[in-house]
């Protein structure tokens, strides 16, 4: 692993299997915190609070919250709140719910799409010490009054549209559910209905003056006190609750800063961050607690996924996070634009990018690798995003290399591809600017974090091997401290003081890691070979006609089928070209179509050199993507596998029983 350039150092030797343990990999930790396992302690910053509490001092005229405005009916600009306005707006939060009798260790449920309100009252929360508990607002009724009755939520605040949803928990959350405050207005309906189960509903004007004659301190917070109370959705059985506390936040963001501050990239208080991907997930919540450790601005979407880039236009963001589905969205809307551009405008677009890249790959920084055609001919990607970005992070699943590369090019920013989970605090590896040779990876750990890999040896991961490979196993202050009232899920994740992740990591010559499998998504074929479910999907979604891909197999059968959703623009375009004339829908059932996206299945396969038990012989081509509506993927896009197959059970029959006659 001693290469010339490498970002991590190790810290301890590797261990051979023993006991009928698995052999562990050596221990690596980033560069810039060889020595340290924590972050440094600095005095006064012991917990969220203090996070903001710390900025409000530093950067009382900053713009912190911002949202637009509607003009008669038309969005206009954004119009701020500075980082003070927002600090009284929470102390008064704070006075009124412990005016109400809520205290330390009480847990407030957050319910609503991303706003102003949502981070004071988190901010309120944090202040005086209650837990902060964010109910999914992508999830459904059922799992809101899951996580209200799990978590004992006893105050809940609420986005005005959302309060019909939470109405929906009731007789049952009513047990634990007392208080009510709805960020916006109450309808006298409303309050009457809640107040059939004893309920106090407050509207967020009312709410502020409820403590308006009293004054409260808040308490001392230590590092080791739980701050938030995270469900995952989970793919499979009900949502877990995992314990963040407020060491876990505050060592990531000195990761975070320490990590960017070494390539002169840091985050600072002229920074923009667009606020879209929810609050309720650890990804969005600890980027927007980078933002504000640092004193910059963060502007709310309108929350309408078609008005994204009306708002990224209007709010020009420095800083952008995605996950790869926006991104992939972005790259074949660009190709798209650069097919039907005419020849002239083709051959100029190729000849600038090769000449941008090759002088990347020669180890230029991108932003010096080619400034004219930045200028001439990137200029248009960057404006797209608003002219100003400067950071694009992806995580929550794997980006494409492909898409990766291009953008890396074209758009005149970092992208940066992360890895973590909701138990790491969401940040536990994270790619370093202007490192080509990090492409396709989620780059070294973050610092204050130990990883290594252990062997997997049922699916012939050896973390040992010349190119060590195993499931990422992760120790450090960032590392959660168990799951709530689940003792025997939280057994089960760290042994021997290691997170165990799932995911099968393959470390590279640079100290970066490439996630390449997932240890659970592992199925046999009746011929007994077994079959790596989620790298064969990262292969066969490099097919331009796919837009997502489902791969089954089960031991009862020695073939792979696949549940497809077709890239519609790409389809459409072959079909013109074969002289098909049919609607989408149409196109997705017609077996010509089959036949073709088989075809393109078998040409990738055979590319990247795959055994023949994992071609896929048959495929259903799905008109409507996999939806969170039919709770077929989580809220990170994630696949949920038992839930599909349920869904499209009959359809995989078919496919076998077809494809078994017409081979017979």
């Amino acid at each position: 692993m001693a290469e010339e350039k490498s970002f991590i150092v190790e810290v301890e030797k590797a261990r051979e299997a023993k006991d009928g343990k698995p052999s562990l990999g050596p221990v690596y930790r980033n560069c810039f915190s060889k020595d340290h396992s924590s972050a440094p302690s600095i005095e006064g910053l012991d917990s969220c609070w203090d996070v903001f509490r710390t900025a409000v001092e530093k950067y009382p005229t900053n713009r912190m919250l911002g949202r637009r405005e509607i003009v008669d009916g038309k969005p206009g600009n954004y119009k701020w709140q500075t980082y003070k306005e927002v600090y009284d707006l929470v102390v008064k939060l704070g006075n009124s719910i412990r005016a109400c009798g809520y205290g330390e260790g009480v847990k407030c449920g957050i319910y609503g799409a991303n706003c102003s309100e949502w981070i004071m009252s988190m901010e309120a929360c944090n202040a005086h010490g209650l837990l902060c508990v964010p109910l999914y607002d992508t999830l459904g009724a059922g799992a809101v009054e899951f996580i209200i009755c799990h978590a004992e939520v006893s105050l809940a605040f609420v986005e005005e549209k959302k309060i019909p949803e939470l109405l929906k928990t009731f007789p049952n959350a009513a047990k634990y559910l007392k208080t009510l405050v709805s960020f916006g207005k109450v309808t006298p309906e409303q309050k009457q209905e809640v107040d059939k189960f004893g309920l106090k509903f407050y509207s967020w004007d009312e709410f502020l003056e409820v403590g308006h004659d009293k004054s409260f301190d808040t308490p001392v917070k230590k590092k080791s006190d739980i701050c938030t109370i995270m469900y995952t959705s989970g793919t499979t059985g009900d949502p877990k609750g995992v314990l963040i506390s407020n060491e876990s936040i505050v060592t990531l963001l000195a990761g975070i800063t320490l990590l960017l501050g070494s390539c002169n990239e840091e985050l600072n208080d002229k920074d923009i961050f667009l606020s879209y991907l929810p609050l309720a997930h650890i990804f969005d919540r600890i980027v927007e607690e980078a933002m504000i450790w640092v004193g910059a601005s963060i502007g709310f979407w309108r929350g309408d996924v078609k008005l994204l880039m009306e708002d990224i236009a209007e709010l020009k963001p420095t800083i952008f996070i995605a996950v790869p589905r926006v991104l992939d969205r972005v790259y074949t809307g660009l190709q798209q634009k650069l097919k039907t551009g005419g020849f002239v405008k083709q051959t100029m677009f190729n000849f600038a990018y090769s000449f941008k890249l090759l002088n990347m790959k020669r180890g230029q920084k991108h932003d010096s690798a080619s400034p004219l055609f930045d200028k001439v001919v990137f200029n248009k990607v960057k404006d797209a995003l608003g002219g100003n970005v400067r950071i694009i992070l992806s995580g929550a699943a794997p980006l494409s290399k492909h898409v990766e590369g291009f953008l890396r090019v074209v758009t005149c920013a970092h992208i940066l591809q992360g890895y973590g989970l909701t138990e790491t605090c969401a940040g536990s590896f994270l790619a370093i600017p202007n490192e080509i040779d990090m492409l396709g990876t989620v780059g070294p750990p973050l610092p204050y974090l130990d990883v290594c890999l252990e062997s997997v040896p049922e699916m012939g991961y050896d973390a040992l091997a010349t190119t060590p490979r195993g499931e990422i196993c992760m120790r450090g202050s960032s590392v959660f401290s168990g799951y709530y009232k689940r003792e025997d899920l939280t057994k089960e994740a760290i042994t021997d003081g290691w997170f165990h992740s799932g995911d099968i990591g393959e470390w590279q010559p640079n100290g970066s890691m490439k996630i390449i499998d997932r240890k659970k998504n592992i199925f046999k074929l009746s011929q007994g070979e077994y079959v790596a479910v989620e790298n064969l999907e990262n292969i066969y979604a490099q097919v331009s006609a796919i837009e997502s891909i489902w791969v089954y197999g089960n031991s009862f059968e020695y073939f792979l089928v696949a549940v497809i959703n077709p890239h519609k623009q790409v389809l459409e375009a072959w079909a013109e070209g074969e002289g098909i004339k049919m609607d989408f829908e149409s196109l997705c059932k017609d077996s010509k179509t089959k036949k073709y996206m088989v075809g393109e299945l078998v040409k990738i396969a055979k590319e990247k050199k795959l055994k023949g038990f994992e071609f896929i012989k048959a495929v259903h081509l799905e008109p409507v993507p996999f939806d969170m509506e039919r709770d077929l993927i989580t809220p990170t896009f994630k696949k949920k596998r038992p839930q599909l197959l349920k869904y499209y059970q009959d359809i995989i029959n078919e496919m076998y029983e077809t494809t078994k006659k017409a081979s017979a």
